[in-house]
């Protein structure tokens, strides 16, 4: 996997950069690193600052396994464009047809799972993450975990770090979430960065020349194009695509102050 922030890669980074281009981001161990304790993810004070003066020059969007409101605490003040939560299911204009199908899942879960000692379900709203980081015997408890997501129905569950993720099998991924949105602002071209299992469905869209995937860690499983060695490495190729843009507008002026 090559490394997008490598001399010799510069110039994709740049095709992309001085186009009509969203860029996107997940959260949790791209924008923030990952921490033993969700709830105290938190981007560091330098990715804040770059996000801020990034969003001057791109419209950018956030889409993460996040409820969406618990999201948009943690990017505020950003410039942020939008925050697509529940990977990708929960957006601004999303539907509630799918928190009843979710609500719907909780009593199984509970009578199958609430037993099991370091075993957390983590209600969402449009999707459930169950985590079993904390149990002693994970291989059981993960087993566990999955006969019981079996015994839901129709749903797509996505993997993760010691983690499994339930989503209504109707409701759109990040891939699909990300298109829509890349279509509704207009944008020409995508930029995508994330590091987990949930990103693969942005990462296995095939559009050559329109979206550029980036994987935070190199990874050969991984359909990402490029990445960034480490999750600390975001605020490098934040810096570069600020660069590239300030040069592209650089380079307009300097076209028409030359014709004038």
């Amino acid at each position: 996997m090559r490394n997008i922030l490598a001399r010799g890669n510069r110039e994709v980074l740049e095709q992309f950069a001085w186009s009509n281009v969203l860029l996107a981001f997940d959260y949790d161990g791209t924008l923030a690193p990952i921490v033993p304790s969700p709830d105290r993810a938190a981007m560091r004070a330098a990715t804040r600052a770059l996000l801020e003066k990034l969003s001057r020059y791109y419209p950018y969007i956030v889409v993460s396994g996040r409820a969406r409101s618990d999201v948009l605490k943690r990017v505020h003040g950003t410039g942020v464009l939008e925050v697509l939560g529940n990977h990708g299911a929960e957006s601004s204009r999303t539907q509630d047809r799918f928190l009843s199908v979710v609500g719907g899942w909780r009593p199984v879960l509970h009578k199958h799972l609430g037993h099991l000692k370091g075993v957390v379900v983590e209600d969402k709203g449009y999707s459930l993450t169950i985590h079993y980081r904390r149990s002693r015997e994970k291989k059981k408890a993960r087993a566990m975990i999955l006969r019981t997501v079996a015994m839901l129905g129709d749903v797509r569950v996505i993997g993760g770090l010691q983690v499994i993720n339930v989503v209504p099998a109707g409701a759109p991924h990040k891939g699909l979430a990300l298109d829509r949105e890349r279509t509704r602002l207009r944008c020409d071209t995508a930029v995508y960065v994330g590091d987990d299992e949930t990103d693969e469905d942005v990462f296995m869209l095939k559009q050559s020349g329109r979206l550029l995937t980036i994987r935070v860690g190199a990874k050969r499983s991984s359909l990402a194009a490029y990445c960034i060695p480490d999750q600390k490495d975001i605020d490098e190729l934040l810096r570069a695509l600020i660069v590239l843009r300030q040069d592209s507008r650089r380079r307009v002026v300097h076209r028409h102050e030359t014709r004038g």
